[in-house]
């Protein structure tokens, strides 16, 4: 007896993955399990109703429809929880990969003591991870200190935990941030906020900090009022927000877009003419919360 195959896919929409069956006609659900894993059973859409119909599941044995598999597809079914959470795992790990692939920056050290040396900074910055380079700005002229200075680490990790956190350097608080005011004309300035598109109204500030969290520091969270369904976050690392820019993520099981939130100057009436309370509304809106629309999400 020749081995039967049954067409398996996540989404009746995807290319289908053949499944063999046992010598009775049955499939075991851990067949399926091993190339579609978490599932738990198979559902199928009836040629004469069009609806879907749920395969018949004994303790981890499928049965064929009236003892028939067919040419259907047959969809994976996944416990709603565990489908949630594996897409949710799926686009964490998309962002870090995507990450990963990132390097360090030059950041710049500001409110530096006039008395810091290079050595001083490199001793410092030391105790955080591998530093490649450490710059004290002097006057050409006096040779005495600018009062900043540049440093530069080996790991994005290291990076983004210097970043994040103000520091004590003789005696002195000093931030460090990438230097996006001296970008080259050709290089876009970084924004550290993001655009996120199709919320739903029983999303709140909370739920999206708490979400976001897992890729890095979240400074502020932001849901225009009356509801939109957009929002806006803000990280401490303009990298991370560039990273998740083009993401689809799973937020409460609803699938959002992630996606730039562009510069003030650009025209944000053309992009919503018809927002209510017109123009003067719109405007003050966004002078209230310096946030902007963007281009790609009307």
């Amino acid at each position: 007896m020749s081995e039967l195959y049954i067409r398996v896919a996540e989404d009746e929409s995807e290319e289908p993955m053949e499944i063999p069956s046992e010598d009775d006609g049955t499939v075991l659900l851990s067949s399926v399990a091993a190339q579609f894993p978490g599932a738990c059973g198979l559902r199928y859409r009836n040629p004469e109703s069009q609806c879907m119909r749920g395969v018949r599941l004994v303790e981890g044995v499928l049965h064929a429809p009236e003892n028939d598999w067919g040419n259907l597809v047959y969809v994976v079914n996944y416990p709603k929880d565990n489908k949630r959470k594996m897409d949710e795992i799926d686009a964490a790990s998309a962002v870090k990969i995507k990450r990963g692939f990132q390097k360090t920056s030059d950041l710049i050290v500001l409110g530096l003591p006039w008395k810091t040396t290079e050595q001083d900074l490199k001793d410092y910055f030391s105790t955080f991870g591998e530093v490649i380079m450490v710059q004290v700005k002097r006057d050409a002229k006096t040779g005495n200190s600018k009062g900043f200075g540049f440093v530069r680490f080996t790991d994005y990790e290291t990076q983004t935990k210097v970043i994040a956190q103000r520091h004590m350097i003789d005696g002195r608080w000093c931030d460090c941030k990438l230097p996006n005011s001296k970008a080259c004309p050709d290089e876009p300035m970084r924004s550290r906020k993001i655009f996120v598109g199709r919320c739903t109204e029983d999303m709140t500030t909370d739920d999206l900090r708490q979400y976001f969290m897992q890729y890095g520091e979240v400074t502020d969270v932001f849901i225009p009022k009356p509801f939109r369904a957009f929002a806006f976050v803000t990280f401490a690392d303009d990298q991370v927000a560039q990273a998740l820019c083009g993401e689809d993520l799973i937020i409460k099981g609803v699938s959002v877009h992630i996606s730039n939130a562009e510069p003030k100057h650009n025209n944000i009436h053309q992009l919503f003419p018809n927002f209510p309370g017109g123009s003067a509304s719109l405007a003050a809106m966004f002078d209230r919360s310096q946030y902007q629309f963007p281009s790609s999400h009307v």
